[in-house]
C-alpha cells in the first residue's frame, strides 16, 4: 500500500471527522432508518430509502478515512525549512494580476482550497517543489499558462 503523506493537522482534521461519523452521523442515520421502517411499507418508503442512501454514503466516507489513516505518514513541518517541499506555507504574486496568494502544500485528503490547503499533485503544486522565495513559476492551466513569483516560503 502507497503511504500518504499528511500533516499532524490534517491527521486531527481525519481524526476529527472519522469521531463525528461513527459517534453521531451512524448512530442518527440508524435512527432514522429505524423510523422510516416502522411507516411500513418499504418499497415506497421514501425516508427509509433515502435514509439506506445516506447510511451508504456515511459507511463509505468512514471506510475512507479509515484507509487514510492506516495509510498516513504524517509530515511534521515544524522540522523542515529551506526550499518548497510537502507542507511548506508559501506565499505568492500572480505576475500578470499582482494579486498575492498563500496556500500551504498538502497532501490530497488535507487539500481545500478555500482553506489555502493546495494539493501537491496539482500543476501549481508539483511546480513549486524545489522552488525558493524569489523564484519564478511557470504553471500550464487549462486557459494558458500563469506566472507566479514565490514572495515568503515558512514551515509552521
Amino acid at each position: 500500500m502507497d503511504r500518504i503523506f499528511i500533516t499532524k493537522n490534517g491527521v486531527t482534521d481525519v481524526e476529527d471527522d472519522l469521531k463525528k461519523l461513527v459517534s453521531i452521523d451512524r448512530p442518527q442515520i440508524i435512527k432514522a432508518i429505524a423510523d422510516a421502517r416502522a411507516l411500513g411499507d418499504l418499497s415506497e418508503n421514501a425516508e427509509y430509502h433515502s435514509a439506506k442512501e445516506k447510511q451508504g454514503l456515511i459507511e463509505a466516507r468512514i471506510s475512507y478515512l479509515k484507509n487514510i489513516l492506516s495509510r498516513a505518514e504524517i509530515i511534521d513541518v515544524t522540522q523542515l525549512n529551506g526550499s518548497i517541499k510537502f507542507g511548506a506555507t508559501v506565499s505568492l504574486e500572480d505576475e500578470e494580476s499582482g494579486e498575492e496568494v498563500t496556500y500551504q502544500i498538502v497532501g490530497e485528503p488535507e487539500a481545500n482550497l478555500e482553506k489555502g490547503k493546495l494539493n501537491v499533485r496539482t500543476a501549481l503544486g508539483r511546480a513549486l517543489i524545489g522552488k525558493d522565495e524569489g523564484d519564478s513559476v511557470t504553471v500550464k492551466a487549462p486557459n494558458g499558462e500563469r506566472y507566479y513569483t514565490v514572495l515568503k516560503v515558512s514551515y509552521t
